[in-house]
């Protein structure tokens, strides 16, 4: 028998509209390691087990065969609709004027949804490049950050949400500098900034950022995503779960390290996205977020041993004229140009 967390029993977040969301959820980014059939496999999988957040894009090409897992759990009764959270992201390529609506209505049919819950734009900017391309893809239409660019898309979100088709707009792989230059201008908040937030990578400037504007922060490669594609990886990259200090906390959980990594974003505050497409694992993903907390101590070696080591660097979306991929980051805390 599949085993089952009670949704209760996962610790859950507030938004700024009061509302509670689960505190942890699953990813459906397959990767270039895992087919669409595989990702739908385990999301029906999840739901069995409990879990009642899920974040979805329209670039993961995947969205049709999970709808249908959706649909399957309504239909049979596993779940009502209103018992999820369904997250989605409008991709680079569909920001134009009147696109934004037709990414939106293409997720909305292709999940089996009448509206979504979190709709994100995914990435700041419209630097589009085909899924799997390799690390040194350029596309040569690919431009800085542009504020009115920015603020045209979310003006779109904005209406997504006057139409009833979203309940909350959300932002992702934003920079302090990007939020302080369109935060002002938003009509309807984000509610949420997805972000990548792991031990080796904390981001506490950002992280502390959106706390006080009361943003939730959702982090992605929560366990250091040994999965990610091979073009985001590159030698000097440190492996989360490798770090002594990360292996002695799991050696007295006599856990595997990826579950201090979750245990540790749950406690922090942020909610985690991991992925899986093995039931052992989602399992215990869930699972290790209602039992055995880590201790304040634990807690503060966790926070002392963050190496500021980004993985998914972004170097796909440069521009003609960036020096590299630190130019998408803002790291002295102006927009680059």
């Amino acid at each position: 028998m599949t085993a089952f967390i009670d949704p209760k029993s996962v610790p859950q977040r507030k938004l700024y509209t009061g509302e509670y969301i689960p505190g942890i959820g699953m990813g459906t980014f397959g990767s270039d390691r895992f087919t669409p059939d595989q990702v739908s496999a385990a999301v029906a999988g999840a739901i069995e087990v409990g879990y009642r957040l899920f974040d979805c894009a329209a670039v993961y090409g995947n969205e049709d065969l999970i709808g249908e897992v959706f649909q399957a759990a309504f239909d049979k009764g596993t779940v009502k609709r209103e018992e999820l959270f369904i997250t989605t992201k409008v991709w680079n390529d569909m920001h134009g004027k009147g696109d934004v609506l037709l990414s939106c209505a293409k997720s909305l049919r292709d999940l089996h949804l009448d509206c979504i819950d979190l709709f994100f734009v995914h990435w700041p900017f419209p630097n589009y490049h085909a899924p799997g391309c390799d690390g040194d893809s350029r596309n040569p239409n690919s431009k800085p950050f542009s504020v009115d660019e920015f603020m045209n898309t979310w003006r779109q979100c904005e209406k997504l949400v006057d139409m009833g088709l979203v309940r909350y707009i959300g932002m992702s792989n934003m920079t302090i500098p990007k939020l302080e230059a369109v935060l002002p201008l938003c009509r309807i908040k984000p509610v949420a900034i997805e972000m990548e937030l792991h031990p080796c990578f904390q981001q506490p400037e950002l992280f502390d950022y959106c706390i006080a504007h009361e943003i939730q922060p959702i982090g992605f490669c929560p366990i250091g995503s040994p999965t990610r594609p091979d073009r985001d990886k590159t030698p000097d990259d440190v492996a989360d779960i490798q770090v002594p200090e990360l292996v002695e906390i799991a050696k007295a959980h006599n856990v595997h390290p990826a579950v201090i990594c979750l245990k540790w974003a749950v406690q922090r505050g942020q909610i985690p996205i991991p992925f899986s497409i093995h039931e052992n694992e989602y399992v215990s993903n869930l699972k290790c977020t209602t039992e055995d907390p880590l201790t304040d101590e634990e807690m503060a070696v966790l926070k002392s041993i963050d190496k500021n080591n980004r993985l998914i660097k972004g170097q796909v979306f440069l521009w003609e004229g960036a020096n590299d991929w630190e130019d998408l980051w803002d790291l002295d805390g102006t927009i680059t140009k």
